[in-house]
C-alpha cells in the first residue's frame, strides 16, 4: 500500500502503526489523534511518519484507514474522517464490539460507502494503555477477527486480510453478530468476573487480610480488572445484549457448582472437565517462532549464565531469534530459545550440550 492512516495512536493503534512500518507494509504511515502529546510520542518512537491533529485534504491520499479509538468514540471519529477519503479507500477498525461500529459506519455518507468497510478486532491487549506501551509484538500470532457485512467488496476484505497477515496476526472471518456473541463469553464476561472478585475481596472488615492473602492465582484471575475503566465500561455497555446472555449462562454454572458442594465425586468430575478444557486452550506465542524450532535450556542460578549460553551459540555461528526466561528459582531455572530453522536448532543444541547444558526440544527429546 502507499499510505496507511491510523486514527488513534494508543496501545493498539500505536502497535498497528509500528508493525506497519517495521514490516514495510506501506510507504507512509500517518497518525491522527486529537492528543498532540500522543502524536509527538508516536513520532519519537518511530511509530508514524507524520502526525495530524485535524481531518482534511490529507485523507485523500490514504489507501487504508484504521480506526483505533475506543468503541464509544468510533461513530464520531468515522463521521469526521470518512467523507474526506477516496472512493477506493478501504476502512477497518480495531474495536472490541462490532455490531454497533458496523451500524455507525453504514450511517456515514462517504465516497466509498459501506462496501469499503471491513470490521476488525485483534484479540490482543494489555492492562497498560497509551502509545508508550505500544509493541508490534502484541499482534504477532494473535487472532484478528474480521467482520465483513453482506455488501463488503471482495477486494476490500482481501486488502484488510493481507494487511493483518503481514502484521503477523491470524485473520478469522465471521459476522459482526457472531463476533459480539463470542467475545461476550471469552472477553467481556471474564472482565466482569474479575470486577466481581475484586469487589468481593474489597468488601467487609477483613478486606485488608483478604488482600494480604491473595496469591498469584487471584492476581492472574483478576488481571484484566487493572485495564482502563472507561474503555472497559464502553466495551461492556456497547455489547449489553450478548453480555447479559453470557451472565445468565455463567450464573447457571455457578448454581450447578453450588449444588455439587456436598458431592465430592461430582466436584472432581467438574474439576477434571475444567482442566481438560483449560489445557486445550491454544497458547498464543507472540514474538516467538513456532515451537518446532525452540529449545528449553536448564540453567543454574549463578552469574553469567546467559552470557555463557549466548557465547557458546555465537562461537558455533548460531543466531538466536528470540529468548524467554521461563523460570528462575534458588537452584536454577530454564530459558527458551527460538531459532530460524531446523538446521540452526540442531547446531544450537549441539553447541549447548558441548558446553555442558541440559537441553530438550519443545517437542520433547
Amino acid at each position: 500500500m502507499g499510505t496507511i492512516a491510523v486514527a488513534g495512536v494508543g496501545l493498539i493503534g500505536g502497535s498497528v502503526a509500528m508493525g506497519a512500518r517495521e514490516r514495510r507494509v506501506c510507504e507512509r504511515v500517518i497518525g491522527f489523534d486529537h492528543d498532540a502529546v500522543a502524536l509527538d510520542a508516536a513520532v519519537g518512537l518511530g511509530a508514524i511518519d507524520e502526525a495530524r491533529l485535524e481531518p482534511g485534504e490529507w485523507l485523500s491520499s490514504v489507501d487504508l484507514l484504521v480506526l483505533a479509538a475506543p468503541t464509544k468514540a468510533l461513530p464520531q471519529l468515522a463521521a469526521s474522517l470518512l467523507p474526506h477519503l477516496r472512493a477506493d479507500a478501504v476502512v477497518t477498525d480495531v474495536g472490541s464490539v462490532k455490531r454497533s461500529v458496523t451500524d455507525a459506519v453504514a450511517s456515514v455518507d462517504w465516497p466509498g460507502g459501506a462496501g469499503r468497510f471491513v470490521g476488525g478486532h485483534p484479540m490482543a491487549g494489555s492492562e497498560r494503555a497509551g502509545v508508550l506501551n505500544a509493541d508490534p509484538g502484541l499482534l504477532e500470532n494473535a487472532i484478528w477477527v474480521l467482520t465483513p457485512g453482506p455488501g463488503t467488496a471482495d477486494d476490500a476484505l482481501g486488502a484488510v486480510r493481507s494487511f493483518v497477515e503481514t502484521l503477523g496476526a491470524r485473520p478469522l472471518v465471521t459476522s459482526p453478530e457472531k463476533h459480539d456473541e463470542l467475545v461476550a463469553a471469552v472477553s467481556h464476561l471474564p472482565y466482569l468476573a474479575a470486577v466481581a472478585l475484586t469487589t468481593l475481596v474489597d468488601r467487609g472488615d477483613d478486606r485488608g487480610l483478604k488482600a494480604l492473602l491473595a496469591a498469584g492465582g487471584f492476581r492472574d484471575l483478576t488481571r484484566v480488572a487493572s485495564g482502563d475503566p472507561r474503555m472497559s465500561r464502553d466495551m461492556i455497555a456497547d455489547n449489553a445484549g450478548p453480555v447479559r446472555a453470557a451472565l445468565r449462562a455463567f450464573r447457571a454454572v455457578l448454581d450447578e457448582l453450588e449444588s455439587e458442594l456436598e458431592d465430592a465425586e461430582a466436584l472432581l468430575a467438574r474439576a477434571q472437565a475444567a482442566k481438560r478444557a483449560r489445557d486445550a486452550v491454544p497458547v498464543v506465542k507472540r514474538g516467538l517462532l513456532a515451537s518446532r524450532w525452540e529449545l528449553v535450556v536448564a540453567v543454574l542460578d549463578r552469574p553469567g549464565e546467559f552470557a555463557r549460553i549466548t557465547a557458546a551459540l555465537a562461537e558455533a555461528g548460531v543466531n538466536i531469534k528470540d529468548l524467554e526466561v521461563l523460570s528462575v528459582r534458588e537452584s536454577g531455572g530454564a530459558v527458551r530459545l527460538a531459532f530460524e530453522d531446523a538446521g540452526a536448532l540442531a547446531a544450537g543444541r549441539a553447541a549447548l550440550e558441548a558446553a555442558g547444558y541440559a537441553v530438550r526440544s519443545r517437542n520433547g527429546g
